[in-house]
């Protein structure tokens, strides 16, 4: 038996605003600036939908599922061919006029996948905010 499996990220403070976060970043094709390169291969992406292949993990395929106008963004993505993960970005404007954002992924894991993922996941999720952070070409989407 499987069970939902909840991780988090730490608020990230970005260098745009709230709008700009969420027009980028809903044109999926956007997603590869946060990737870095040798994570993965065969990146293939339209507006609403990518896949891409990871060691261990194989073709893992991404779509849009949800978006909130300069709140959050929802996509939903499978990986070991079943529909098994989503990834919320949680988006604020904070007093400076900047855009944070929190990363949250929900995967349905058993016990022992979730000892054996947590920590990659952790990683992952620190490794976007980073990204993220330093990412200055907000108003540059690929269309």
């Amino acid at each position: 038996m499987t069970d939902l499996s909840y991780f988090e990220s730490r608020t990230g403070k970005l260098t745009c605003s709230a709008e700009e976060i969420f027009d980028f970043v809903t044109n999926i094709r956007n997603f590869e600036q946060f990737i870095p390169k040798g994570n993965i291969n065969n990146w293939k992406a339209d507006k609403e939908s990518c896949s891409f292949s990871v060691s261990m993990l194989g073709t893992v395929s991404v779509r849009l599922a949800e978006k909130e106008k300069c709140n959050k963004v929802v996509f939903m993505g499978d990986a070991l061919k079943k529909n098994d993960f989503s990834l919320t970005l949680d988006i604020s404007d904070n007093l400076n006029k900047t855009a944070d954002v929190k990363v949250k992924l929900s995967a349905d894991l058993n016990p022992m996948m979730k000892m054996m993922a947590t920590k990659p996941i952790g990683q992952f999720l620190e490794m976007l905010i980073n990204e993220m952070e330093n990412f200055r070409g907000w108003k540059g989407t690929k269309e």
